[in-house]
């Protein structure tokens, strides 16, 4: 079963914004991560909510190889994504729910791809460079803490159903 973990958590309160980043953060089910543009409903993005786009997270090893492979350095609050991690394979996600930390239970919807609006907020030619590695659009299935260090695993099958709240729970 795949297993990783949280290298650093960023939020940011508007778009265009440049990123925070924290300790620790909260994520609340179906909606975001409080301080999160997606979660208020100020991205760029945000006219229709969409649950993929509640949390979003990158491989530090696609950032490395973007370094490596192309000799771009993006500093990881420079991806616009919420979460970095390390260890673990995003793609592998897709359709999967997993665990974040303790409490916290995400499911992948879909690649989060780049676009032209994060080279143009960084002044980086990342587009082509990140295509089928730009990270993971994520649901967020049960709310809780987010820590840096946190662990990540994948959720056998039982366990995952077990994960989603009964209505009115």
């Amino acid at each position: 079963m795949a297993k990783g973990k949280v290298l650093s958590i960023h939020t940011c309160g508007q778009a265009s914004d440049p990123m925070s980043t924290h300790g620790e953060v909260q994520a609340v089910r179906h909606q975001g991560l409080r301080g999160d543009r997606y979660l208020s409903r100020t991205g760029t993005y945000s006219k229709h909510h969409a649950p993929d786009r509640e949390l979003t997270l990158i491989e530090s090893e696609a950032l490395e190889a973007l370094r490596r492979e192309h000799g771009i350095t993006l500093e990881p609050e420079e991806t616009r994504r919420n979460l970095v991690t390390e260890g673990i394979s995003l793609q592998e996600l897709i359709g999967k729910q997993f665990r974040v930390g303790e409490e916290v239970v995400l499911e992948g919807i879909r690649p989060c791809e780049p676009c032209g609006y994060l080279e143009e907020i960084t002044g980086k030619k990342v587009f082509e460079p990140l295509k089928e590695r730009g990270g993971l659009r994520t649901s967020i299935v049960r709310s809780g803490t987010i820590r840096v260090g946190d662990a990540i695993a994948e959720l056998a099958e039982a366990e995952a159903v077990a994960a989603v709240p009964t209505p009115g729970g």
